[in-house]
């Protein structure tokens, strides 16, 4: 049973169709075929929550509606009048939110909670989670097809012992708040609901100029400023060397326009056929198999059989460090890159000699991001009106561009295929 999933333009034919796959759940497959940095999707979050424990940081570093920095002087902050624990930018960015993200309810509980010697004893990750189950919670108040949406969404089910043992701490918690606005608010659905974010959150992630680092500075990292969940962009599956990543323009770009800033968007690294699965990667795609394996079992609840993770398989644990080993977050932005076609007609494994230890050794040198200590993945820029290639790679983590001329950078392809 398939259902269309797509961004295209109503009267245009649909770029993803949604497929039940046994075993594998459902999954997001090009519809027709997809050209290297097409954008497609684009989604807003139903749900936002920031990656801050409490109590809220002085002076605020970005708005609590849309997230975006402020500056480092910022000429006017406008603080929530009854909790005083979220500011925002602007009364469009307060008003939006004291009707929808920041309710009455919302206010309340996150004036107990920055003010609880308990919570403030919590570890930063169980914070963060309490802000995650408050957030939720209202959305079945303010957005009720939201709540149910994000209720249908994937979950490891019957939650894992962790997630059950967080949700047996946070669930007297928040029924001490105020009265839960959830007429079925039970440990069993805050355990659900916690299941739901632990694999579908996004990370948004900031700038590298925010909050202190220039702009300029060749060793700014991003880091993630809030999570978000994104109904169609969980259906992606993942693969450890995917065909798409994400991208995310928290603050805006010269690329992007500055509404709907939250916005994530889904890029092709290259070009394939309709028909084949769109996958993107939970990790950076430079972790090791060792990595990736652990993170997947321990975070999704699954062991990855991708291509190159059955070559790897093999491989002695020194041969395995292809770069760095993560120990992040479970809620880690999605890198992306692809194992199978990097053209039309030209498969990856075929661009080095099938007798290669590696054969997808020529993805990492096309499509990883060189910067020290990034771990992102490089796709084109969308094609032009007028459907030219560009010839501009963008990384999907720290904003570096290049010509795709350059991608190979020293290596040289001749020494890949020996």
């Amino acid at each position: 049973m398939a259902a269309a999933a797509t961004s295209a333009p109503p009267d245009q034919p649909p770029l993803l169709t949604v497929v039940e796959v046994p075993g594998k759940g459902r999954c997001l497959v090009a519809a027709q075929p997809l050209v290297a940095g097409q954008v497609i999707l684009r989604e807003s979050p139903i749900l936002l929550y920031p990656d801050s424990p409490f109590p809220y940081p002085r002076p605020p570093p970005y708005c609590a509606h849309c997230f975006r920095c402020f500056p480092l002087s910022p000429p006017s902050i406008l603080w929530c009048q009854y909790c005083y624990g979220r500011a925002f930018c602007g009364m469009s960015c307060a008003d939006i939110a004291h009707a929808s993200s920041h309710s009455s309810y919302v206010c309340r509980s996150l004036a107990v909670l920055s003010r609880s010697p308990l919570v403030l004893q919590l570890p930063r990750d169980r914070q963060v989670q309490a802000r995650f189950l408050v957030a939720a919670y209202n959305l079945a108040v303010v957005s009720p097809p939201a709540f149910q949406t994000l209720l249908s969404l994937h979950g490891i089910n019957p939650p894992d012992q962790d997630t059950m043992s967080t949700a047996m701490s946070l669930h007297p918690l928040i029924a001490s708040l105020c009265p839960p606005p959830v007429e079925a608010f039970s440990v069993e659905l805050t355990a659900a609901l916690l299941s739901k974010d632990k694999v579908n959150a996004f990370g948004l992630m900031g700038n590298p100029s925010a909050y202190g680092a220039g702009s300029g500075s060749p060793n700014a990292e991003r880091s993630v400023r809030a999570y978000g969940i994104y109904p169609r962009a969980s259906l992606f599956n993942h693969d450890c060397l995917p065909n798409a990543c994400r991208f995310d323009y928290v603050d805006g770009g010269k690329r992007e326009v500055a509404d709907n800033n939250t916005d994530v968007i889904i890029r092709m690294i290259h070009d394939v056929p309709a028909g084949r699965e769109i996958c993107l990667s939970y990790f950076p795609v430079n972790w090791s198999y060792s990595s990736r394996q652990k993170r997947l079992r321990e975070d999704y609840g699954f062991v990855c059989e991708c291509d190159r993770c059955k070559i790897e398989a093999n491989w002695s644990d020194n041969e395995n460090e292809i770069g760095n080993d993560g120990d992040t977050s479970p809620h880690d932005e999605m890198d992306d890159g692809d194992e199978e076609e990097a053209g039309d007609e030209c498969d990856v494994e075929e661009e080095v000699d099938g007798g290669n230890d590696f054969p997808h050794a020529y993805f990492f040198a096309m499509y990883m991001c060189e910067r020290q200590n990034c771990g992102g993945t490089l796709a084109p820029l969308p094609p032009s009106p007028d459907g030219q290639p560009s010839s501009t790679m963008e990384c999907n983590v720290c904003g570096l561009l290049k010509n795709a001329d350059e991608d190979l950078g020293s290596a040289d392809k001749d020494d890949m295929d020996e």
